[in-house]
């Protein structure tokens, strides 16, 4: 049974939105791990004036969790209690701009990058090798190849908790090594983001490398949730993971990926609890060999069923 069980009347407490409530909702389904407890309440808003309705309405007592597309995140077993939002379509605008790009939070961040592509923009190829979307990437100061969010974010839109809409300047987002100094309560919902002309072909070609490059390297035909650990400075995650004979180890339904030891990937049958329980294993393997404390890349929200240990 979930450890997350439904408030009485906690629906009839919640402001009268234009976008939906969906009670019980399985986060399983969304999520690239394909684990997870349900929500207790989904919300998805219809535009951004209704998510900030929403956030200036909502009871206090009440938590509220953000998730994107549902990549580099962990649903623990028992689920997530109170309200989580789902930005969905009202959010994935992507508009073209003579020298920058502005990018709602839902859209993906390779179809940001292919968007610019299209229309001889480079600077964004980069963003062909992050899977997820937008607002997870301003979130985590998401980087590939060589460049991160820091490198081409112009400005940042997000919601502050009284639903106060703010716009941040690049200054103001304290961008650092998978990090992003931004208030963890407030709600990424879009970003312009810094171009260049280029030759549509050449970025093309770019794209291709990439995503040559990751189709070869990373599991990115299991269910996946991106980098697990952090590079600790002056080293190489999967580096460490492998010199402490981590490669392929695995816990219930959980493996570290042969093909990259940074990755976990849920071979058909795992539970949340064998993915942290593995992560949490290799941590500890690694810690021994190395000395070094790897810290998690992704995030573990939620409940442990009751029990378990995730």
């Amino acid at each position: 049974m979930s450890a997350v069980a439904l408030q009485k009347g906690l629906i009839e407490r919640l402001p009268k939105v234009e976008g939906t409530y969906t009670e019980h909702y399985n986060m399983a389904r969304h999520m690239w791990f394909k684990v997870g407890g349900p929500a207790e309440i989904a919300f998805e808003p219809a535009d951004l004036a209704d998510l900030r309705y929403f956030l200036a309405e909502r009871p206090r007592d009440v938590p509220v969790t953000v998730i994107g597309v549902g990549s580099n995140a962990l649903i623990r077993d028992g689920g997530i209690p109170g309200v989580v939002i789902r930005l969905g379509r009202a959010f994935d605008e992507i508009a073209i701009g003579e020298d920058s790009i502005a990018a709602g939070a839902g859209a993906l961040a390779i179809s940001v990058a292919r968007a610019a592509q299209r229309v001889g923009l480079a600077g964004l190829e980069f963003l062909s090798g992050i899977p997820g979307g937008i607002g997870g990437a301003l979130r985590m100061n998401a980087g590939a190849y060589e460049r991160e969010m820091k490198d081409v974010v112009l400005r940042a839109r997000a919601v502050d908790p009284a639903g106060v809409l703010n716009v941040l300047q690049t200054s103001a987002l304290g961008f650092t090594y998978r990090h992003c100094a931004v208030p963890e309560d407030w709600i990424f919902v879009g970003a312009d983001l810094r171009t260049e002309p280029g030759d549509a072909d050449a970025i093309a070609a770019r794209m291709t490398e990439i995503g040559t490059a990751r189709s070869e390297t990373q599991p990115i035909r299991t269910q996946t949730g991106g980098s697990t650990f952090k590079n600790p400075t002056g080293a190489k995650a999967w580096e460490l993971i492998d010199q402490a004979g981590c490669r392929g180890l695995r816990l219930g339904g959980a493996q570290v990926s042969d093909q990259h030891c940074n990755f976990l990937i849920n071979t058909g049958n795992a539970t949340a609890a064998d993915l942290e329980g593995l992560g949490e294993l290799v941590r500890d393997r690694v810690r021994e060999s190395s000395g070094v404390e790897l810290e998690w890349e992704i995030r573990r929200i939620g409940e442990p069923a009751p029990g378990g240990a995730s």
